[in-house]
């Protein structure tokens, strides 16, 4: 697995990328000052968006389908949680733009290579708002486990 958006898990029999770009925006708005350079004022993360882009050859890789998945996940409008195959959580996101170019098509008009790109926007406010404190998770769950054990000992 490369990749998970939801419950789509790109991989070569589905949608093997070769090209990831991730930009992420901070918010720096500046004051103008009389006399002085501007002044400027962190008020916080902006957008966060991940483009995939690669070539499918449907005959080696995933092809219509798996683009096909991707569409109708975009249509629903909601947002994914987007996990890295490695295990990296970067949230909640949203589909934003799914393009394709086919080429080098059989006699039928079926393409033998599928260009493809894929835009993705951060939804959620930040991994901390989406799970909470993980510290106080976790002294709760020691607190509870310190809970059976004494009333296993007792």
């Amino acid at each position: 697995m490369m990749l998970a958006l939801g419950m789509f898990v790109f991989m070569r029999q589905t949608l093997p990328y070769q090209n990831m770009q991730r930009s992420a925006d901070y918010r720096w708005p500046s004051n103008s000052r009389v006399g002085k350079r501007a002044a400027r004022q962190f008020l916080g993360p902006g957008d966060d968006k991940f483009t995939l882009s690669g070539d499918l050859y449907p005959e080696l890789t995933g092809g219509r389908l798996s683009l096909l998945a991707l569409y109708t996940m975009a249509e629903e409008g909601r947002a994914w949680p987007l996990i890295a195959g490695n295990g990296t959580i970067y949230g909640m996101f949203v589909i934003s733009n799914v393009s394709d170019t086919g080429t080098f098509f059989f006699d039928d008009g079926t393409p033998r290579k599928i260009s493809f790109s894929l835009s993705l926007e951060r939804a959620d406010e930040s991994l901390a708002a989406m799970y909470g404190d993980v510290g106080k998770q976790a002294d709760a769950l020691l607190g509870k486990a310190g809970g059976v054990l004494s009333s296993l000992g007792g």
